[in-house]
């Protein structure tokens, strides 16, 4: 039997193949939109993972401002921020931070679910969100990927 054809093959950042995909987030709900963009954006898709390379693909995000959220938590889900001063805690709605900044939203869900080291931060700026359907990552010929036919 021949046991080179059986050699564990680690991607590393100069060996990965990364592409750029566009993802349409019009009317995906928030949560499942997220873990499936960050699936993309750790490279679990593909047959080459290596957990502990950037081996993923870059992800453009465009209709930002239409994702659904189920439930109350429009009204009810709350984000909250500490500067670490003695009164100073903030809150804020999901429907005051959708209408000062609609792409954070999607991308703290994002980074919520990429893992908590430098190499999470580095998958992070591999993805772009937009608000609206232009954005400028034309030059990339990025190819529409359906969200929907990836399965976490």
């Amino acid at each position: 039997m021949d046991t080179n054809s059986y050699k564990t093959v680690s991607v590393n950042k100069e060996t990965a193949q990364k592409e750029w995909v566009i993802v349409d987030a019009e009317n995906q709900v928030l949560g499942r939109l997220a873990a499936r963009i960050a699936f993309v954006l750790r490279g679990k898709h593909k047959p080459c993972f290596t957990p502990n390379a950037d081996c993923g693909d870059n992800v453009i995000v465009i209709n930002a401002e239409k994702i659904k959220i189920t439930g109350n938590k429009f009204e009810q889900k709350e984000y909250v921020r500490h500067s670490g001063y003695p009164g100073s805690q903030r809150f804020r709605t999901v429907r005051e931070t959708m209408a000062m900044d609609p792409t954070w939203v999607l991308k703290n869900a994002i980074k919520g679910m990429l893992p908590k080291s430098r190499l999470g931060t580095a998958q992070l700026r591999n993805v772009r969100i937009y608000a609206g359907t232009e954005h400028g990552q034309e030059a990339q010929q990025p190819k529409p990927l359906d969200i929907n036919t990836i399965i976490k």
